[in-house]
């Protein structure tokens, strides 16, 4: 087919100010349709529509910008896409966000898993939550088709089961994955990130739970018939000092100065070192495992099993190891320890931290209030 002009369609196109231009191209002895939208006079072809086995392929080509291709099951639908391209392209507002369909949620969580989350502290908890949402069906929404209804949908269905707590991790790890893939992995993606567009569910994960001195003793003596010999040790070691599980199991002999009764735990939570002073019960306990590079050679899923079951035969409830570190935090304040020497110790940053883990009472603060009243009335 030749137009008026006997201009050839497959040579350089006519520039026909906003027209269109159908033609029919020989090629491998099939012919194709071609649908070409050519703009005013001195400017290359923007975008032309392939009709091929029935449906119409848009590819728009501009100078500055990546070759855009997408199919359409109308001719209406393809000319409206090419139109609404080309506009945003003229008023340099275009976003090319092709690389992203193509990449599922999944393949994402697999690259934060594999190159971000084994840098973390928290490796192994992190990276159970991140294998379950791969094997959710979460995953397998391209990036660009992932909504705010998805994200909504995956919390109310979570929350079932779960805490709000987790709830909110699981849609933390989405997001703090969508932005690395967005800043740090090249993917072209829109700035706005689904997970910011759900109301996470708010979480009161305080603890008003401490040991009575009764049920510390009771402890104890449940501890010294376990059949773990060192929890007794571990138990008034956390209870002591305040030191995190982890901190305790790392700890080896490298780390303890018996001259100037110092311990020092490497790597904290907070990325820090901290050292702090021992007790003298704590260095009695201490001086008894001298002889091994870790202190307390035992891996955390066994402490935890036989803390948990001398709770149980101590009658305990509704207590956890973590709890001992609240222990020590309040013990130390009702001491008269001041904020600062408190937070030395236990390697919190400020009180806002802190406070989490200070269970005061009313009832714990009657002696004092009184004391307060006397020196008023002798005053």
């Amino acid at each position: 087919m030749r137009h008026s002009s006997r201009h050839l369609a497959t040579e350089r196109p006519l520039t026909i100010h906003d027209s269109l231009i159908i033609a029919t191209v020989p090629e491998s002895n099939n012919q194709k349709t071609f649908i070409g939208r050519y703009l005013e006079s001195g400017k290359d072809v923007m975008a032309y529509i392939r009709v091929k086995r029935g449906k119409f392929k848009v590819e728009i080509n501009k100078k500055g910008y990546p070759r855009v291709f997408k199919s359409f099951h109308t001719i209406k639908d393809a000319k409206k896409f090419a139109k609404e391209v080309e506009s945003q392209m003229e008023r340099q507002v275009f976003e090319d966000y092709s690389g992203a369909r193509g990449i599922t949620l999944k393949e994402i969580l697999i690259k934060y898993r594999d190159k971000k989350t084994v840098n973390k502290k928290g490796v192994r908890e992190e990276t159970s939550t991140i294998n379950f949402l791969i094997k959710h069906k979460i995953s397998l929404n391209s990036l660009m088709r992932l909504k705010s209804h998805h994200i909504h949908k995956l919390m109310n269905e979570l929350g079932s089961t779960r805490k709000p707590s987790t709830v909110k991790k699981y849609v933390v790890i989405i997001s703090h994955a969508w932005r690395v893939a967005r800043k740090e992995w090249g993917i072209n993606l829109p700035a706005e990130n689904p997970c910011d567009m759900v109301t996470l569910p708010k979480v009161n994960d305080a603890r008003d739970r401490i040991l009575s001195k009764s049920e510390y003793v009771l402890l104890l003596e449940s501890c010294k018939n376990s059949h773990l010999n060192i929890l007794e040790d571990i138990v008034v070691f956390a209870y002591s000092t305040g030191a995190r599980q982890g901190e305790i199991l790392r700890l080896t002999q490298n780390n303890i100065d018996y001259e100037k009764k110092l311990i020092t735990f490497l790597d904290t939570k907070n990325g820090q070192d901290r050292t702090i002073p021992a007790p003298n019960n704590v260095l009695n306990i201490l001086k008894k495992y001298r002889f091994g590079k870790k202190v307390f050679n035992i891996v955390a899923r066994r402490l935890r099993k036989h803390f948990k079951i001398a709770c149980i035969k101590a009658e305990i409830a509704d207590f956890r190891f973590h709890d001992l570190r609240a222990c020590f935090c309040t013990n130390a304040l009702l001491n008269g320890w001041s904020i600062a020497e408190v937070s030395t110790v236990s390697g919190h940053k400020d009180w806002s931290q802190l406070k989490r883990y200070t269970r005061i009472k009313p009832a714990d603060l009657l002696d004092k209030i009184n004391n307060i009243n006397v020196i008023k009335l002798s005053g």
